[in-house]
C-alpha cells in the first residue's frame, strides 16, 4: 500500500499540490492505523495530512475520486448465466466470425425447427450434454476472465498498470498503446494462443469456451482502455496544461488570438500569485532582526518587568509607488494589455500603482481599474485611448503637465512602448526630468533591439534618459521585470 500512496502523492503533486516527503511518510502512518475498509474516512484522513489550504483541499479531492475509483470494474466481465450454461450447454451461441459455424440459428442448429435441421446438427446439439464440468482455461488470464473475481481483475490491472508505468503517459493518442501494454502484461498473448487452440479443436465444448474467453477479452480490454483513460486525465492531462502554459509564457504576446487570452489571464495570476507567496516571505524575514531593548521593557512593564512580548529591530519596507504608461495604440496593445494585468493582480504588494494610457493624448485609468472588472477595464482603456496617431511627444508633455508633482525619490516609472514617434518631436528632454526626479525610469520595448533605431524609432534618445531598458515581449519577459522590481525593495 505504500507504493500506492507514493504514487497518489506523484498526482497530487502533478496537480500542483506541494507535498513535501515528511507529509508523505506521515500519510503512511496514518494509512496503518485507519485501514482501507472505510473508503470515506480514508479520504478525510488523507485531506487532513496533503493538503492544507482550501484549494488544495477542492483539488485533492478531484484527484482522490480519480485515483481511487475503480467503477469500471464493477460489472462482471463474463455474465453469470453464460458461465452456468457452459455446465449443461443449453445456451450455446456460436455467432463468433471465427467460429465456422458462424450465421446458423440455435434453432437449427438443436435440429428442432419443424424438420429443418440435418441429423448430424441434431446429433452435435445434443452432444452439448457431454461438456464437462471441469473444464477450465489454461491461461492465467483466461483464468482470470473465467473466475469474474472483481477484486481480482482490479489489482491485476492495477499492477500491470504499474508494470508499464501507464502514468508516463503524455499524449491521448497514446491510449491504445498503453491499453495494449497492460492486455500484454496481463497475459493476453497466452490467452490468443489458448482461443485459438481451442477453435481448431473442433468440439463443441472447447468452441464454447473459447467464444467466453472471447467474449471476457474483449470487454477486458473496453474496461482497460477506460482505465488508461482515467490516467491520462490524472496524469497528463495536468502535465498537458503545464506544458501549455509554458508555451504560453515564451510565445510572443502580439501574435496571441482572442481565443488565448483566458488561458493566458489565468497564466498571469498564477505568475502573481508565485511573486507574492515568494516577496511576502521576505517582507516577514526582514522584519525580525536585533533585540529592541527599550521598546520591550516599554511594553513589558505592565508585567512587572517579565519579558513576555519580545520587540524586535524592524526596518520599515517602502513599497514601490508606481506609475505605468501603457501606449494602447494598435501595434503594442497586446502587450500592455497583460502589463496591466500583471501589476493589478500583484495588489497584495503593489498597492501603490497608477495607470496611464495613450495613442497621442495622455490620460489617467487607474480610477478605471478600481471601479470595474479587469477586462471591462481593459477593454475600455482600449476603446477610450486606443485610437489616434501615436505622439510620444505628446504623451511626455501631459505627463509633466499633469503627474510630476507627484513624482518623487521612491517612484518607480515604467514606460511600456515601441518609441516609435512618427517622426514627430520625441520631447526626450521631459524624460530627463522624470529620470532625475524619480527612482528609476524603466523602458519596456516589445520590439527586437535591431529594430529600435529603425524608420521612425526614437528609443536611442529615450535609452539615454531611462535607468533600465529591456526587451518585453512575452510574460516570461513580463514576470522578470516585475520580479526584479519587487527584489530592490524587499
Amino acid at each position: 500500500m505504500d507504493r500506492t500512496i507514493v504514487d497518489f502523492v506523484k498526482a497530487l503533486r502533478t496537480a500542483e499540490l506541494k507535498v513535501s516527503p515528511a507529509e508523505t511518510l506521515d500519510a503512511m502512518a496514518a494509512l496503518d492505523v485507519i485501514g482501507i475498509e472505510d473508503r470515506e474516512f480514508l479520504k478525510n484522513t488523507l485531506s487532513m495530512v496533503l493538503s492544507k489550504t482550501p484549494e488544495e483541499k477542492e483539488s485533492f479531492e478531484t484527484c482522490f475520486e480519480q485515483f481511487f475509483t475503480f467503477e469500471q470494474f464493477q460489472g462482471n466481465l463474463i455474465p453469470a448465466d453464460d458461465v452456468s450454461h457452459d455446465d449443461d450447454g443449453g445456451e450455446f451461441d456460436p455467432s463468433d466470425d471465427d467460429n465456422p459455424q458462424a450465421g446458423e440459428g440455435r434453432g437449427g442448429g438443436a435440429g428442432m425447427g419443424g424438420g429443418g435441421g440435418s441429423a448430424s446438427e441434431g446429433d452435435e446439439s445434443d452432444s452439448t450434454a457431454d461438456v464437462p464440468n471441469t473444464m477450465q482455461p489454461e491461461s492465467r488470464l483466461g483464468q482470470l476472465l473465467m473466475n469474474n473475481d472483481k477484486t481480482e481483475i482490479t489489482i491485476a490491472v492495477v499492477e500491470a498498470g504499474r508494470e508499464v508505468e501507464v502514468n508516463q503517459i503524455v499524449v491521448f493518442t497514446q491510449k491504445g498503446l498503453y491499453t495494449r501494454k497492460i492486455m500484454d502484461a496481463m497475459g493476453l498473448p497466452e490467452l490468443q494462443d489458448e482461443i485459438s487452440e481451442l477453435k481448431g479443436h473442433g468440439g463443441l465444448p472447447q468452441r464454447k469456451l473459447s467464444n467466453l474467453l472471447k467474449s471476457g477479452r474483449d470487454t477486458l480490454r473496453e474496461r482497460v482502455r477506460d482505465y488508461v483513460e482515467r490516467q491520462f486525465f490524472l496524469h497528463a492531462d495536468e502535465q498537458g496544461k503545464q506544458l501549455r502554459e509554458e508555451l504560453l509564457k515564451k510565445v510572443k504576446l502580439s501574435n496571441l488570438e482572442k481565443r488565448n487570452y483566458k488561458d493566458v489571464q489565468q497564466v498571469v495570476f498564477k505568475m502573481a500569485k508565485k511573486l507574492i507567496a515568494v516577496h511576502s516571505k521576505q517582507r516577514k524575514t526582514v522584519k525580525r532582526g536585533q533585540l529592541d531593548v527599550r521598546k520591550t521593557l516599554r511594553h513589558n512593564m505592565q508585567y512587572d518587568g517579565a519579558l513576555f512580548d519580545i520587540k524586535w529591530k524592524a526596518t520599515k519596507i517602502d513599497r514601490p509607488k508606481v506609475m505605468a504608461i501603457c501606449d494602447v495604440s494598435g501595434s503594442v496593445s497586446n502587450y500592455s494589455r497583460f502589463l496591466l494585468m500583471f501589476l493589478y493582480s500583484l495588489s497584495e504588494i503593489l498597492p501603490k500603482v497608477r495607470a496611464f494610457a495613450f495613442s497621442s493624448d495622455l490620460g489617467e485609468v487607474t480610477r478605471l481599474f478600481d471601479q470595474s472588472g479587469l477586462e471591462d477595464a481593459i477593454a475600455k482603456t482600449m476603446r477610450d485611448y486606443g485610437n489616434g496617431s501615436t505622439d510620444y511627444g505628446q504623451m511626455l508633455q501631459d505627463f509633466k503637465s499633469n503627474c510630476m508633482d507627484d513624482v518623487n525619490n521612491k517612484t518607480t516609472i515604467i514606460i511600456l512602448g515601441d518609441a516609435r514617434n512618427n517622426f514627430g518631436d520625441p520631447r526626450a528632454e521631459i524624460l530627463r526630468e522624470m529620470y532625475d526626479k524619480s527612482k528609476r525610469v524603466i523602458w519596456l520595448n516589445p520590439e527586437p533591439k535591431m529594430s529600435w533605431t529603425v524608420g521612425d524609432a526614437e528609443m536611442k534618445k529615450y535609452a539615454a534618459c531611462c535607468h533600465q531598458t529591456e526587451v518585453c515581449n512575452s510574460l516570461m519577459h513580463l514576470e522578470r521585470v516585475v520580479g526584479n522590481l519587487l527584489r530592490s525593495v524587499s
